[in-house]
């Protein structure tokens, strides 16, 4: 009450020099083009009355519909958060309060090679990373790990002295994925862990080998899942990066069928961990009755027809094909490039998702061309178109520019997005 008189002399103050001179120049014009006598007072008192009285409610109209709209655009912000666990419902991604997600993702990788760390540390902070991630739409990152990084004590690949990522000093691979992960729960990300490689850099054929076991493999997902049991923006565990070569789906040969090699693991990661996704990545060959053949490594999911995963708990199950286009593609050559994509797609693995089986999680697709003149700018177009269509969750390779074979979302100063490769993302990101 003390702050009212002062106030009140604040406003008369504004009242004689902002809307009294507004008052004398709105009258003046108002008179030139009603030809009205502008020394009368009278007129002059009503009409300007009027006039204010009618720009005033125009303010308020349009300061009413701006905040409107504000509203309506955090209303819409509130209505895509994403509230863990996340579970399977026939062939969507549903969350804790049973809406429909979808997870629109990138790969960062960099723990599943020598460095322990993921890549682009010696440039930038791994909160700015996260930061301008989450800025360009995407909702979940894809972690990829090594078996070998999580018994490692040591990480390379952070320059200190560029005075970012302090907190990583002296830190073991795996409190760096500590802090990668809580970090990103603050920013709103997601997380979902990659099994990608058993010895760093090397994508084994089958979930053990290397020098590593069938336990060592289970093993390190078992610490996770308790490790991040109460982290809720980890959802996820994809249990391992693209099986090929001799593995096999549906075989009942206990030392190559993945099928089995997945029952085992995720059920004992359920056991200890109840609400993470299970995801499941198909084959390369192998597979009883399979009807195409030359697919990508872990893009075979044609066994899930005649032999369907099986967990304890069927709600935390979905399939995640990989995807890529090249030199190499046979099909690419085909007379009926592009459109024979489509049928492709669906014989490989999007059955499931039309059938209501299961859920969908492309968990890697990328390369370096997306023009409309390349093949693989033109595959990549009708994959990206593709998903869209389908309404299918994914991941993109990658974030970094240091990916042999297909690039990044940024460019080599790790810095600055590759616009036309963003460009095309957008039509899958909100």
């Amino acid at each position: 009450m003390l702050l009212l008189p002062h106030i009140m002399r604040i406003l008369y103050r504004l009242k004689r020099s902002i809307f009294q001179p507004l008052a004398r120049v709105v009258w003046k014009l108002f008179c030139n083009i009603f030809k009205i006598d502008i020394n009368s007072r009278k007129s002059q008192k009503s009409i300007l009355q009027g006039l204010l009285f009618s720009l005033l409610c125009i303010s308020l109209s349009l300061f009413s519909i701006q905040f409107l709209n504000i509203f309506q655009v955090n209303t819409s912000i509130a209505a895509t958060t994403i509230v863990p666990p996340l579970s399977a419902h026939k062939s969507e991604i549903v969350d804790n309060t049973g809406k429909v997600v979808v997870l629109r993702g990138i790969n960062w990788f960099g723990m599943e090679v020598d460095t322990h760390a993921p890549h682009g540390l010696w440039v930038r902070d791994y909160k700015q990373m996260l930061a301008h991630i989450k800025s360009l739409g995407y909702n979940i990152i894809r972690l990829p790990y090594s078996v070998e990084a999580m018994k490692s004590s040591h990480i390379s690949g952070v320059d200190f002295s560029i005075g970012a990522n302090s907190e990583l000093y002296g830190k073991t691979p795996l409190e760096v994925m500590d802090l990668v992960i809580q970090e990103a729960h603050r920013q709103g990300l997601l997380i979902l862990l990659d099994s990608h490689c058993l010895k760093d850099g090397h994508i084994s054929e089958v979930w053990y080998g290397d020098g590593f076991t069938e336990e060592d493999w289970i093993d390190t997902w078992i610490l996770l899942a308790k490790r991040y049991k109460n982290q809720p923006n980890v959802i996820g565990a994809d249990l391992k990066n693209e099986p090929h070569g001799r593995a096999s789906w549906g075989t009942d040969d206990i030392s190559t069928d993945w099928r089995l090699a997945v029952q085992k693991a995720g059920d004992k990661i359920l056991d200890i961990n109840p609400d993470w996704l299970i995801v499941v990545e198909g084959v390369e060959k192998n597979v009883p009755n399979q009807i195409q053949h030359g697919y990508f490594w872990g893009a075979n999911l044609e066994g899930v027809r005649e032999y369907p995963v099986h967990l304890k708990k069927p709600s935390k199950l979905v399939y995640s094909p990989h995807e890529y286009g090249g030199s190499q593609v046979f099909w690419f050559e085909d007379s009926d490039f592009p459109n024979n994509l489509y049928q492709r797609w669906e014989i490989g693995f999007n059955y499931i998702h039309r059938q209501h089986i299961a859920p969908i999680l492309v968990g890697e697709f990328g390369g370096y061309h997306v023009d409309t003149k390349s093949k693989e700018g033109i595959w990549q177009g009708k994959f990206v178109d593709y998903i869209a269509q389908n309404n299918l969750s994914f991941a993109y390779w990658c974030w970094n520019p240091n990916s042999k074979g297909t690039g990044g979302v940024l460019q080599d100063d790790w810095r600055t997005v590759n616009d036309s490769k963003q460009a095309l993302l957008n039509k899958i990101l909100p």
